[in-house]
């Protein structure tokens, strides 16, 4: 290839042989922007791409200063500058003007020649990449958008990488921790000392954030208790869910802590309220047991006695259910043994001592919704009261076993006696209270049986909740 002279500030010169046709091509016809520029900043040479990249003829662009034609001089200048101190640009930023007045990012990949030291001209490439810088403008301005809508937020939230480190988090996450975590050296939670629902020590890498990664899975309905530097403490609810790639990968976690101090505030006065109702229910309910067995000393009618004794065991069971559920943990629901064994002790003190109760819970019974227990303590009530009145020998001794089960889901409760039995198809009531029992059963939308025999075999089928209905029809 033959020698390239310059006149500076003018366009190349061209000498035979200077460009062969192979080079010539290349330069003239390459997909790829190129230009060549003079110490003095003079576009020297340009091919069809530079041309076609920002819609200038070549009398229009070439001879000009390159200067001419970028949006910010300063950057020009000191590209100029950095390759004629003999550095390469490698993908130098810049901003260039097109003739229809927009503006084309572009990156420029840029070499000076030199000759005995001297800079003679640079030789660059560019490369259009207004549109990558487009879109990583609305990248980072959804970014921003996100940021802004994090922010706003009123529960904390905080990122992490795949290895737990955190990566981001909010100003309610500040708020609701007590602290500024530090970004890359916190891991895991943005909180300062973390605790079961329960108060038991929890380590930052065993808590429910450190789970999501570890198991790539969202973690949910885990209540935990964070502890402030303060000392404070508050409960929350975590929500942390991992963050994968386009190819599934494991990138990170996004997480939300929700301080659920407020709910468990109304809880404890929700249950203080209902500890308080439960025990004026049960101390009216004594009272009222006391009242009704007081009239039935003072009667002197003998049919007014046994309506009355049977009115009292009745208030007794409902009572005896009630203080059962008041001393559950959870008001919704009561233990099914404990019930059980409230209801027949209830019932037993208004039986001699040779009627003898035997009581079997199965160990899988479980609980009772409360909505059960009020009309299943008057029904038990009824079958123990019908055994001992009927069941009894000559001599009064009685002999009634009480079980519950579990069957397909459904409770079975029984009560046997020792007695000579009966029929309850035949005579269709053994007495009052086995027909109140039948609506009762009824409004447990249960069903009730009797088997035929020595020893009257009553059993009540029912479903662990129901709705209830408005009457006994």
């Amino acid at each position: 290839m033959g020698n390239v002279e310059l006149v500076s500030g003018g366009p190349i010169v061209s000498q035979t042989n200077v460009f062969p046709d192979d080079y010539e091509d290349f330069f003239e016809n390459g997909a790829v922007a190129l230009h060549l520029i003079g110490a003095d900043g003079t576009i020297l040479r340009a091919n069809q791409a530079e041309l076609d990249l920002l819609g200038y003829a070549a009398d229009e662009y070439i001879g000009r200063q390159i200067s001419d034609f970028h949006a910010d001089a300063d950057i020009i200048s000191e590209m100029l500058a950095r390759l004629k101190a003999g550095e390469k640009l490698i993908r130098f930023a810049a901003r260039m003007r097109a003739k229809d007045g927009s503006i084309k990012h572009v990156e420029t990949t840029s070499s000076g020649q030199f000759r005995n030291g001297e800079f003679i001209n640079t030789r660059c490439f560019t490369i259009d990449v207004t549109e990558v810088v487009d879109v990583r403008r609305q990248l980072a301005r959804k970014d921003e958008e996100m940021r802004q809508v994090l922010e706003a937020l009123p529960a904390a939230v905080y990122t992490t990488d795949a290895h737990g480190k955190i990566t981001y988090f909010n100003r309610a996450a500040v708020e609701l921790a007590g602290r500024e975590p530090i970004v890359g050296e916190d891991e895991w939670c943005v909180t300062f000392r973390l605790f079961t629902a329960d108060g038991q020590p929890l380590p930052h890498h065993e808590c429910p954030m450190a789970i999501a990664l570890k198991e790539n899975r969202p973690v949910r309905g885990v209540e935990a208790m964070a502890q402030r530097p303060d000392g404070s403490m508050f409960p929350f609810l975590p929500f942390p869910t991992p963050m994968r790639n386009d190819d599934g990968e494991l990138t990170g976690a996004v997480n939300m802590l929700v301080d659920i101090s407020d709910r468990k505030l109304a809880e404890t006065n929700q249950r203080v309220f209902l500890d308080e109702l439960n025990h004026r229910v049960k101390n009216n309910m004594m009272m009222l047991y006391a009242l009704i067995r007081s009239a039935e000393r003072e009667s002197d009618s003998h049919e007014a006695r046994i309506v009355l004794n049977d009115a009292a065991q009745r208030v007794g069971a409902m009572a005896a259910a009630q203080q059962a559920l008041y001393t559950e943990h959870d008001r919704s629901e009561v233990d099914a043994s404990n019930f059980v064994n409230a209801v027949c002790d209830s019932a037993r003190q208004a039986f001699s001592e040779s009627v003898t109760l035997h009581i079997d819970v199965a160990a899988d019974a479980g609980s009772l919704t409360n909505d059960v227990t009020m009309p299943l303590a008057l029904v038990l009530n009824e079958l123990l009261t019908n055994a001992a009145k009927h069941g009894c020998d000559d001599a009064g001794n009685c002999e009634i076993w009480v079980s519950l089960t579990r069957s397909d889901g459904d409770f079975l409760l029984t009560v046997r006696d020792s007695g000579p039995g009966f029929d309850f198809k035949v005579t269709g009531r053994r007495s009052s209270g086995t027909g109140l029992v039948s609506g009762l059963v009824r409004q447990l939308r249960g069903s009730f049986s009797v088997a035929p025999g020595p020893g009257a075999r009553c059993t009540v089928r029912f479903a662990g909740q129901f709705q209830s209905e408005s009457s006994l029809d």
